[in-house]
C-alpha cells in the first residue's frame, strides 16, 4: 500500500473493539492502512477473548484483552494497566453500552466515536468527535471512516482513490498442515458453517443439505461442516449430516480459529448466513455464498464479491415491515422467526450454479 496521509502522524492510538469475530475482522483493513501510512505510529488494541484468538498473532500491535465476564472488575483491572499513559487518539469502534463504559479507562485526547445517526447506548456521552455521517455504508467502510478525523481520506465515498482493503491475515503453519492433512489433494470443496451468533439470522439444516448434496452428487465436490463448540451449532450439524445422503466430513467443535482461517482459504465456496466465518472467509480472499433475508448484504454482506449471495432481503422487509428495503432505514435488521425461510433450496442451488458457471469461465481464478 502506499502512503495516503499527509496529516502529521499520531504518536499513539488506541482501538477499541471487543466483538464480534466478523466486526473485528472489519477492523483489520483499518490497522493495514495506519501501518502503511503512519508505520511509526504505536498501536494498542482493546479487543475481547474470543477475537483475540483469531488476531492476536498481527504483528506490530499491543493487545489488551477483556473477558466481558469480568464486568466491572475487568474494566477497573484496564484502567490500572494504562495508568500513567495517554494515547494521542482513542477510536471507539463499538457503541454498545459495555464497550462505552470500558472507553472511560482509556486515556486518550481525542475520542473519536460515531455520528449521531449511528450512535446509541449514550454513546455521544464518551466521545469528543464524531466521524462523518454517512448513509448507505458498509459497515467496514463504516470502520474505515474513523481515519478521517485523524487525516486518512475515506474509503468507499466517490471519488475515493484509496486501494481496495488488505487483511493478510497471519495463518500459522501448522493450521496449514492440519487443513492439508484434512483436505488432501485438489477435489473442490464447499465449507458449510451454518450457524451465526443471531440464530433468527440462520437457515434449516434441510436447506444446507440440499445444496451439499447437489454438489458432491452433480459435481464431485466433498462437503466440509464447520462450527464452534456451542449445543446449537452441534445439533444443527448432526441435522444437516442426517438430511443428507451424500457423506460430508465433520469438523464442528473439532477445530481452532487458526485452523479454520486455514479451512476457509482452501475452500472453493463458503456457505454460511451473515456470520463471523463469512468475513473471516472473504478475508483470506475466498468466494463466499452468503445467506440473506435478515440482514441487507450490502451493508453486513462479504465486502469484496457479493455476486453468489442470495438476497431475500428485500422481500423480508415487504413481507415483515410492510415496504420496500429501499425505503427502510439503513442498517435495519429483520430478525423475525421465519425470516431466513424465505430463503429457498432452489435459491441457493442457482446460487451455488452461478459459482460453477463463473469458476468455468475463470478457470486460473
Amino acid at each position: 500500500m502506499n502512503n495516503d496521509s499527509t496529516a502529521t502522524p499520531p504518536r499513539s492510538i488506541c482501538l477499541l473493539r471487543l466483538s464480534a469475530l466478523g466486526d473485528v475482522t472489519h477492523v483489520l483493513p483499518l490497522v493495514r492502512r495506519i501501518q502503511s501510512a503512519w508505520p511509526d505510529t504505536k498501536l494498542t488494541w482493546v479487543i475481547g477473548k474470543l477475537e483475540h484468538r483469531l488476531l492476536g498473532e498481527l504483528p506490530g500491535i499491543e493487545f489488551i484483552v477483556f473477558d466481558k465476564k469480568d464486568g466491572w472488575r475487568g474494566i477497573q483491572a484496564i484502567r490500572r494497566q494504562l495508568r500513567g499513559r495517554r494515547f494521542d487518539a482513542l477510536l471507539n469502534l463499538q457503541i454498545a453500552i459495555r464497550a462505552n463504559l470500558l472507553s472511560t479507562a482509556i486515556p486518550a485526547k481525542r475520542r473519536i466515536g460515531y455520528d449521531r445517526a449511528r450512535s446509541k447506548d449514550l454513546h455521544g456521552l464518551f466521545i469528543n468527535e464524531r466521524i462523518a455521517a454517512r448513509s448507505g455504508q458498509h459497515v467496514l467502510d463504516a470502520l474505515d471512516s474513523f481515519l478521517e478525523p485523524l487525516g486518512l481520506p475515506p474509503r468507499g465515498v466517490p471519488g475515493s482513490r484509496v486501494g481496495a482493503p488488505v487483511w493478510d491475515l497471519p495463518i500459522p503453519d501448522e493450521a496449514h498442515a492440519f487443513a492439508a492433512e484434512t483436505l488432501p489433494g485438489d477435489q473442490p470443496t464447499l465449507l458449510i458453517s451454518p450457524c451465526a451468533s443471531h440464530t433468527l439470522r440462520n437457515w434449516h439444516a434441510e436447506g444446507y443439505a440440499a445444496v451439499a448434496d447437489h454438489a458432491v452428487r452433480e459435481h464431485g465436490w466433498r462437503v466440509l461442516l464447520c462450527g464452534g463448540r456451542s449445543q446449537l451449532e452441534r445439533d444443527t450439524g448432526d441435522a444437516i449430516i442426517k438430511a443428507m445422503t451424500q457423506p460430508a466430513i465433520d469438523l464442528i467443535a473439532k477445530d481452532t480459529l487458526p485452523q479454520l482461517l486455514a479451512f476457509l482459504l482452501r475452500a472453493d465456496l463458503v456457505m454460511t448466513p451473515d456470520s463471523g466465518p463469512m468475513h473471516m472467509a472473504n478475508a483470506v480472499g475466498s468466494k463466499v455464498m452468503g445467506l440473506h433475508a435478515a440482514s441487507n448484504p450490502d451493508r453486513s454482506g462479504p465486502y469484496s464479491d457479493r455476486r453468489f449471495c442470495v438476497n431475500r432481503y428485500d422481500d423480508a422487509a415487504r413481507k415483515f415491515k410492510g415496504k420496500p428495503a429501499n425505503e427502510l432505514k439503513w442498517g435495519t435488521k429483520i430478525e423475525h422467526p421465519g425470516v431466513m425461510d424465505l430463503i429457498t433450496e432452489g435459491d441457493a442451488i442457482a446460487a451455488f450454479e452461478r459459482f460453477i458457471d463463473w469458476q468455468r469461465e475463470n478457470p486460473k481464478a
